[in-house]
C-alpha cells in the first residue's frame, strides 16, 4: 500500500487485515518525523528517521508491562525489532540505511 511520510511517497506491504495498524503507525512516525523536522534543529532525513525511531521505541519501552506477577515464563517483546529495522531500511531506500 501507498504512504506519505513527511511529505514522501512509500510503498509498504502489510499482511491482509493490517491496513489500519499499518495506517495507525504510519501516522505515529510522520508525526513524529515531522516534529523533529519542523524543530529547525535536524535537517537530514536519515537524522530524523534514526531520532524518529529512537523516540517511538523509548515510548513503546516506557509503557507498563502487560505481563502478569503469575507468569512464569520470561516475557518476550511483541515488536520484532530486527523486522522493524528491515522494513524501515526497505522504505528510506536510496536514503540510506539506518543500520
Amino acid at each position: 500500500m501507498e504512504v506519505m511520510i513527511m511529505g514522501q511517497s512509500y510503498i509498504l506491504g502489510c499482511p491482509e487485515g493490517g491496513e489500519h495498524s499499518l495506517l495507525t503507525a504510519v501516522a505515529h512516525v510522520d508525526k513524529e518525523m515531522c516534529a523533529i523536522r519542523d524543530s529547525g534543529r535536524v535537517k537530514a532525513r536519515e537524522r530524523i528517521a534514526v531520532l524518529s525511531a529512537l523516540n517511538l521505541a523509548y515510548q513503546l519501552a516506557e509503557r507498563p508491562s502487560r505481563a502478569t506477577p503469575d507468569d512464569k515464563a520470561e516475557a518476550k517483546s511483541s515488536v520484532d525489532v530486527d523486522a522493524l529495522i528491515r522494513r524501515v531500511d526497505a522504505a528510506l531506500g536510496n536514503d540510506g540505511q539506518l543500520f
